[in-house]
């Protein structure tokens, strides 16, 4: 057998600072259990951007139940609040600023948060965030 050099996790580089958006819904619970995998497995840096909106009851509640699930893991997480200037921006621009000002080397979305319609196959914010992304785009269905 040949001589076979150890793995170098290329992903380890490529995806160093993540960004997770969250809502308090429980697909935006999944994209942050594929970022805390990240971080156990590759040491990837987490942020959480909680967006305070209207369909978002308590952006407090939704904060500590990140913080939470991110330490029973045993990974640190940072966790952004934010609130968009309504009507000059939403949900979606807040989410695309935050990836500029802080240049991420991921972002970890759902397909879906608190959209009321069963019949999207892709919601409005997750889509925005796609268009406009400057970096990668991990979407979560």
């Amino acid at each position: 057998m040949g001589y076979r050099p150890e793995p170098t996790y290329l992903i380890s580089y490529v995806f160093r600072k993540i960004l997770i958006p969250v809502d308090g819904s429980a697909m935006c619970y999944r994209a942050l259990e594929v970022g805390l995998d990240f971080a156990l497995r590759y040491g990837s840096k987490l942020t959480a951007l909680v967006v305070e909106d209207p369909s978002i009851p308590n952006a407090d509640e939704v904060s500590k139940k990140v913080k939470k699930i991110a330490s029973e893991r045993g990974v640190s997480i940072e966790v952004k609040v934010k609130k968009p200037n309504y009507p000059d921006t939403s949900v979606a621009t807040t989410i695309v600023e935050e990836m500029f000002e802080e240049h991420y080397d991921l972002v970890i979305i759902t397909a879906r948060g608190r959209t009321l319609n069963p019949d999207l196959a892709l919601g409005s914010v997750a889509l925005s965030v796609i268009v406009n992304s400057n970096t990668s785009v991990f979407l979560i269905r």
